[in-house]
């Protein structure tokens, strides 16, 4: 049969139940959701940025002003969103800082060409103006960036502190930063210069005493693991000795499961619990002979075992963590053993001093004048948890700019000037091209000012006044002003590479680039599609025990139907 004029079928293509919103509708609604997740992190930017303090379902604490750790502890639903989230993760992973900065700069390029796709503007338009953009503000930074790579070591120290400094000075232990940032150096710079690999950089936490009480130790430190009797009459203290790594357990072990020995005569039962004895004591003879006065092993060492080499001065921990054991072994030359047998003193490693020390209320285990020490334990004090924690946090930040200075020694200006001058650029550039993408780059130059003017806002400032100061002295003919930054204890302008206050380069270049991405990604969507939860899949089918429809006939089986 015909349908009425003008009707037509409807065509179902999606699963009923499936939530589907497009058009700009959308994209303005996803633009908003990335505005709304930035504010939350907004406040944290700069010296003068606040904590956040996130109290999880199961009772965690979390306090800190780290962008990459709040983003990641909130639960973040909404898709578009959850890009800012990655963003964050990522500056985080490749760079170590600016995680707060990426997230405001992506939430302000979407919020700069808000107007632009609500008065229709084709969102691809905007996109290739970003792109654009971010790649003469990319050139820009380079221009401007100063190597500092030159000078002799000590030189260069005192420009990596400076580095180190700037990191330090927005988070929770800017009061001792300059304390921190002369261990940070001197730590990263004990790593082997080809690699710098972090995983041979160890952070102990110990609670108690001030920030001042931590230090930094020069190979390896860990906490002291679970003892038997017979611990405390180890030696603690060793010179010079000889040190052997296990990966395996020295205890008596119970037979396995369904283990089964059959005996025809009672008495050979003795002659198999020897046997088990007799094996121990084997292991733990050829450990004594080999020569070596400090054994470690990842697996357990038993309270026979403890006893054993505590007679014969021998010092011994079980259950040391794997990374623990890693950098023993890269400190000391060692070679970690699967087995006891034909030991020889070329897998033994060796250090200067071993000894172990009280650290507040626990005891560590110190390996230091290490042959190979291209490794370094930092031990941190404080009161509380949530303290500790932050400060680990603030420390690993402070770590990868010094880690990414030493293999790019390129600086720029910190304290907003870098981006007040990109922004300048990227204004003069715009003047000189035609088209509407000129105002789309203008846009993009208006978002580089949200770091400066947030830097005021957290500080008590007028953003507004401390703006146009910047603007009016980058503006300069002669150039002089392109490292004018806000000072944020006058709400004054500063010279900010006069003042120390440096950023690593590649933290800007990473910022804007993840940034611009990111804004890019959220404009190219026009349709989100929500697939409905997947019904259960046998609760359509053969109903059993409790399902509605099944066993409630007799004599028809399990779920049968009438």
């Amino acid at each position: 049969m015909a349908l009425p004029f003008g009707l037509q079928p409807t065509i179902i293509l999606l699963k009923e139940g499936t939530d589907t919103s497009q058009g700009k509708p959308q994209l303005i609604s996803n633009i908003n959701a990335c505005v709304a997740v930035a504010d939350v992190v907004r406040t944290t930017l700069g010296p003068r940025g606040m904590d956040k303090l996130i109290h999880d379902d199961k009772g965690n604490v979390t306090v800190s002003n780290d962008g990459a750790t709040i983003m990641k502890t909130l639960d973040i639903v909404h898709p578009a969103a959850k890009t800012l989230v990655d963003i964050s993760l990522s500056q985080d992973a490749e760079v170590g800082d600016g995680t707060t900065t990426v997230v405001l700069l992506a939430a302000e390029f979407l919020r700069e060409c808000k107007a632009f796709i609500e008065e229709g503007v084709h969102p691809q338009a905007v996109i290739r103006s970003f792109r654009q953009a971010a790649q003469l503000a990319v050139a820009r930074v380079r221009e401007l960036a100063i190597d500092i790579g030159g000078g002799d070591l000590e030189q260069r120290k005192e420009l990596l502190r400076k580095c180190a400094m700037t990191s330090l000075n927005s988070k929770l232990v800017s009061g001792e930063r300059e304390f921190f940032g002369h261990m940070v150096v001197d730590a990263v710079t004990k790593l082997d210069p080809a690699t710098l690999d972090l995983r041979m950089l160890g952070i102990k936490k110990v609670q108690g005493g001030g920030l001042r009480d931590s230090f930094l130790v020069d190979g390896v430190a860990f906490k002291k693991t679970f003892s038997y009797a017979g611990f405390e009459m180890q030696p603690k203290q060793y010179e010079s000795p000889k040190i052997l790594l296990l990966n395996i357990e020295l205890e008596l072990k119970a037979e396995k499961e369904n283990a089964e020995v059959r005996l025809d005569d009672p008495t050979q039962y003795q002659a198999i619990v020897d046997a088990e004895w007799n094996i121990i004591y084997d292991k733990l003879a050829r450990c004594a002979e080999s020569g070596a006065k400090v054994v470690l092993s990842r697996l357990a060492i038993g309270d026979l075992a403890t006893q054993y080499f505590a007679d014969r001065d021998i010092f011994c921990a079980g259950r040391v963590p794997e990374e623990d054991l890693q950098r023993v072994a890269m400190a000391t030359h060692g070679q970690i053993q699967t087995t006891v047998n034909k030991l020889d003193t070329r897998v033994l490693g060796t250090c200067e001093r071993f000894e172990e020390r009280q650290v507040g209320g626990e005891r560590y285990n110190l390996f230091t004048g290490c042959p190979g020490a291209h490794t370094a334990t930092l031990v941190l004090r404080g009161g509380s948890e949530q303290f500790l924690d932050e400060a680990d946090r603030s420390l690993h930040d402070a770590i990868m700019i010094v880690r990414r200075a030493l293999k790019s020694p390129l600086v720029v200006a910190g304290g907003g000037a870098i981006d007040m001058e990109v922004s300048k650029a990227l204004r003069d550039h715009a003047r000189s091209i035609p088209g509407k993408s000129q105002l789309f780059i203008n846009a993009f130059a208006r978002a580089l000012e949200v770091i400066p003017r947030q830097l005021a806002d957290n500080s008590g400032f007028d953003a507004t006044d401390v703006l146009n100061k910047l603007r009016q002295r980058h503006a300069l003919k002669d150039g002089s002003g392109r490292h004018i930054g806000i000072d944020v204890n006058t709400g004054g302008v500063v010279d900010t590479y006069a003042a120390f206050v440096w950023e690593t380069a590649l933290v800007k270049i990473n910022a804007i680039t993840a940034a611009a991405e990111a804004a890019c990604l959220v404009l190219s969507v026009d349709e989100t599609v929500r697939n409905p939860r997947s019904e259960a899949p046998d609760a359509t089918g053969m109903g059993g025990r409790g399902m509605p429809g099944g066993g409630r006939g007799r004599g028809r089986g399990r779920g049968m139907r009438r």
